[in-house]
């Protein structure tokens, strides 16, 4: 398994978050995460890369940090669905505040503030 082809699978999203390969409880919620990041990256980058691999095109193929990126949002939206007021509980500690966004998501992904700045 590697994260240099697009789009990145499942196994490859257990592997970066270190879940066995043979634990399948999760494997729907983190499977529709997954597809909603690729969707959500493929919407935002398709005027970018070459998602489909067409040969002849003249947009780049994705990046591996774009697949690595994309596999760390699909975790992130997964963790965020236990705290949709952007608090999570941490016992004795208290609540603890979840930020919306991951600066080191954004910088792979090219989002956020990290977009390329775009002229009309």
């Amino acid at each position: 398994m590697s994260l240099t082809e697009w789009p990145p699978l499942l196994d490859d999203l257990k592997v970066d978050a270190g879940i066995d390969a043979d634990d399948v409880r999760d494997d729907a919620s983190l499977e529709q995460n997954l597809s909603a990041a690729i969707a959500f990256i493929e919407r935002v980058h398709r005027e970018t890369y070459d998602f489909a691999g067409e040969s002849g095109s003249e947009l780049d193929p994705p990046e591996a940090s774009l697949a690595l990126g994309t596999v760390r949002l699909a975790l992130r939206w997964k963790s965020r669905r236990r705290s949709p007021d952007a608090l999570v509980s941490m016992g004795e500690l208290g609540a603890g505040r979840v930020p919306s966004f991951d600066v080191d998501i954004d910088r792979m992904l090219r989002i956020g503030r990290f977009a390329p700045a775009v002229f009309a």
